[in-house]
């Protein structure tokens, strides 16, 4: 198949240029032309009328489960998931079984993404084992291809720890994604509000988040050494990184598609596809994760795309696992800002494209000449109901099966080469 392509007609969106105008793309040999530059006989032509032809989307916050729990998702099936979404690169936490926080793990996780298709980068652990007690080793990460590290999934307790993280981490030039929670206010099983009250379930507060995001604020501001705050979704700690981005402090964040869509009140019915860490909020801090993307307070819209079986959710809500999939819905959830007005097709393209490669340090999120062909098309207004049909993921655990959404992806193409077609174009 050819990779090399003349889009034509679409609505080219670059924030990395500021270009956001109709025109034609030039696909050459995986990379995307110069103006002016000769093309070969066999390039391919796509008629891109009526969608934006937009840089492949990155998906900074994603769990694969590979190795360990093969049985709710896999590298080879995440991935395919991801280019049904539009995305064409995903980091891949590294909370499996083992933990990634060795030059092992990552080199089995990227021998396997050869296969992939999209691009896979591995986030490497920050503590052993993701234990909290001793670093892991960080240039040995690195040196295995690690592009950040986390203990996502477990918050790191020791501030003296998460202080050393911040140093080290810098020194190889790591991205530190924190998962900000006080495990002692976060014993619970929902948002603490009336909901939970009328459910008779156990509440985590917003404070459970948000200490800790001021913690590592904190540890940022005294050490100048940069964070990344992960799954950000409660007012009280969008109003502590906006202070922080004031004063200069090195901090960026992101939030998730269901934390602006969704509120406790999903799971009013014992629904266990509403339950998630941390928890859906109230309807006034839904309003204000969604002012914090209009604004800038917020730098990226992550998936934290969670695969689950039904062995995991099928059961009391307590017990249930926390997280639902994300891949193939996010940018459907994030084109509905769009709609509403609150974000310019432009904004929302830095949010899931420009931003989250540039807080990764990785070569995406641009459509400049020489970069690789990463890229994708999506036509804004083509509403369908989500359906298990659009899932590519071997797991079910939505809460957004039946939702008319306003547009989607309908082709994802890396490196050049087409990994997703929706439709004819």
């Amino acid at each position: 198949m050819s990779n090399s392509w003349i889009i034509e007609n679409g609505r080219i969106i670059d924030p990395a240029s500021g270009r956001d105008e109709t025109g034609t793309l030039v696909v050459t040999n995986g990379c995307i032309a110069a103006a002016g530059e000769p093309v070969s006989a066999d390039t391919s032509r796509i008629d891109a009328r009526g969608s934006w032809v937009v840089p492949g989307l990155t998906d900074m916050h994603t769990h694969l489960r590979e190795p360990g729990e093969e049985y709710k998702e896999d590298i080879l099936s995440g991935a395919r998931a991801a280019a049904a979404g539009g995305f064409t690169g995903i980091a891949c936490m590294p909370n499996t079984i083992p933990v990634n926080d060795c030059a092992a793990v990552t080199q089995l996780i990227l021998e396997r993404a050869r296969q992939a298709a999209v691009r896979i980068y591995p986030v490497g652990a920050i503590s052993r084992g993701s234990q909290g007690e001793l670093l892991a080793d960080l240039g040995e990460l690195k040196n295995a291809g690690a592009i950040a590290v986390s203990d996502d999934g477990r918050p790191l307790v020791n501030s003296q720890l998460m202080r050393r993280a911040l140093e080290y981490a810098a020194d190889f030039d790591l991205t530190v994604i924190s998962h900000c929670e006080d495990i002692f206010l976060g014993k619970g099983a929902m948002h603490e509000g009336p909901v939970s009250t009328r459910l008779g379930l156990r509440g985590i507060p917003p404070a459970a988040e948000a200490v800790m995001v001021y913690r590592d604020i904190a540890l940022a501001e005294w050490t100048g050494k940069a964070v990344h705050i992960a799954h950000v979704s409660c007012a009280q700690s969008l109003a502590l990184i906006r202070a922080a981005k004031e004063r200069g402090v090195r901090v960026s964040a992101e939030t998730a598609p269901h934390y602006f869509t969704l509120t406790d009140e999903a799971a009013s019915t014992y629904d266990t596809r509403a339950k998630m860490n941390p928890p859906l909020r109230s309807e006034s801090d839904r309003q204000a994760v969604r002012q914090a993307l209009a604004d800038g307070t917020i730098d990226a819209i992550a998936t934290d795309h969670a695969p689950h079986s039904c062995l995991e959710k099928e059961c009391e809500f307590e017990l249930a696992a926390n997280g639902i999939i994300g891949l193939e819905s996010a940018l459907p959830l994030s084109l509905a800002l769009v709609a509403d007005g609150l974000l310019s097709p432009l904004r929302l393209v830095e949010l899931m494209a420009f931003n989250p490669a540039k807080i990764l340090g990785l070569p995406a999120g641009t459509l400049q000449p020489g970069s690789a062909a990463d890229l994708t098309i999506i036509k804004p207004d083509q509403p369908f109901i989500f359906s298990e049909a659009d899932i590519c993921s071997k797991s079910r655990n939505t809460p957004f099966l039946g939702y008319e959404f306003p547009g989607r992806a309908v082709l994802t193409m890396v490196g050049g080469e087409i990994r997703f077609q929706k439709e004819l174009l």
